[in-house]
């Protein structure tokens, strides 16, 4: 016959336990939640440019502009932050990793592609309204972010798809790579805040409702800022999550 106290020894760590396991959340369902999430900004930023903003051309005028913020959107931040969790679907757990590698290198480079477009668009803009390019924090982090992105891009490239990269120098460039691949989602998120910020600025003062009053296009703008960065922590703390993370092996078959 067991002691109470052993019996509340016993029931102390189950307890404690129970509630631990009740947080924890799936992947698959929070990354169908994350991928919900990342397409309504993509939706947003583009009814905020077609409603308020004027739609799209390929003009030089300001809806050629309009691009620049749903391309960077698409691109640099959910297109971006779906190849960062490729690692974390746990089928990616077993078998081979060329096939995932190939997936999330391919994610990572239509982002990449979508960003450049995006830079092409803004600086189309300036350049045929003799606008100066460069002048603003916002773009000085816009295109470090981008810059950094094409250097992330190209050393994984090197070091985990190409055949003749030594095992030493992946495990050495590893931790180096998840790093800045956090660091670049973020500045991602940051530039595309300020961007919106600054876009707001510039347009709601001489003939509308200044920005101080908080019109509607003023309220859709800051919501659209706000979930941007919901989406943006999110997937940094998916990578963070230890039980979600891609366990390592060295078996032969989960090597390539």
């Amino acid at each position: 016959m067991a002691a109470p106290g052993d019996e509340e020894g016993a029931e102390g760590p189950r307890c404690h336990r129970r509630p631990t396991a009740m947080l924890d959340v799936p992947f698959l369902p929070f990354c169908a939640f994350l991928g919900t999430l990342g397409l309504l900004c993509v939706a947003m930023v583009g009814a905020w440019c077609q409603h308020w903003r004027g739609g799209f051309s390929l003009d030089g005028s300001s809806r050629t502009f309009n691009w620049h913020p749903v391309l960077m959107v698409t691109g640099l931040v959910v297109l971006y932050g779906a190849a960062a969790l490729v690692y974390r679907i746990p089928n990616t757990w077993s078998g081979p990793k060329l096939p995932w590698k190939v997936l999330h290198g391919s994610l990572a480079l239509g982002a990449f592609v979508l960003s450049v477009l995006g830079l092409a668009a803004v600086f189309r803009f300036h350049n045929s309204q003799g606008t100066p390019n460069m002048y603003s924090l916002h773009s000085w982090m816009g295109l470090a972010t981008v810059l950094l992105f094409s250097c992330q891009w190209a050393a994984g490239f090197g070091a985990f798809l190409l055949p003749w990269a030594p095992a030493w120098l992946r495990a050495l460039y590893k931790p180096i790579h998840v790093f800045f691949g956090s660091s670049i989602l973020m500045l991602s998120v940051a530039s595309c805040v300020s961007g919106i910020n600054e876009k707001l600025f510039f347009s709601l003062k001489n003939g509308t409702t200044a920005y101080k009053l908080l019109p509607a296009e003023a309220v859709f703008a800051n919501t659209l800022g706000l979930l941007i960065l919901i989406f943006g922590v999110l997937v940094v703390g998916a990578l963070a999550r230890p039980s979600w993370k891609r366990p390592d092996s060295d078996s032969p078959d989960s090597r390539q």
